[in-house]
């Protein structure tokens, strides 16, 4: 599985942002997809993930009721609306493909994009 972000920018805190994952590869509807984060200094960390039908999402805390993870097996795409964006959002993002059901371990995910900066200004 091959994957490619896009949709990061920079926005003023409140904004929006939508940033898709394309994946290739058949068996793209046998993956869990899910986005990290990484902050400059810090750790990489899970953000949120879909599992292999998209009827089971996980959201960080942080995120929950601002973030909106879903996919479509059709197009092989998994997007993820952020609205209300916070300063703290400021991260390299990166699309991920595990196949176990939504694990938040970095270490479970096989595959990973190049990512994709988002920068939210105060």
């Amino acid at each position: 599985v091959q994957l490619v972000e896009s949709g990061g920018g920079s926005v003023q805190a409140g904004g929006s942002l939508r940033l898709s994952c394309a994946a290739s590869g058949r068996t793209f509807s046998r993956y869990t997809v899910a986005w990290f984060r990484q902050a400059p200094g810090k750790e990489r960390e899970f953000v949120a993930g879909t599992g292999w039908s998209g009827s089971r999402t996980l959201y960080e805390d942080s995120v929950k009721a601002r973030f909106t993870i879903s996919r479509d097996n059709v197009k092989n795409t998994v997007t993820l609306q952020m609205s209300n964006l916070k300063p703290e959002d400021t991260a390299v993002y990166y699309c991920a493909a595990a196949r176990r059901l939504v694990p938040t371990a970095e270490r479970e995910y096989d595959y990973w994009g190049q990512g994709t900066q988002v920068t939210v200004s105060s």
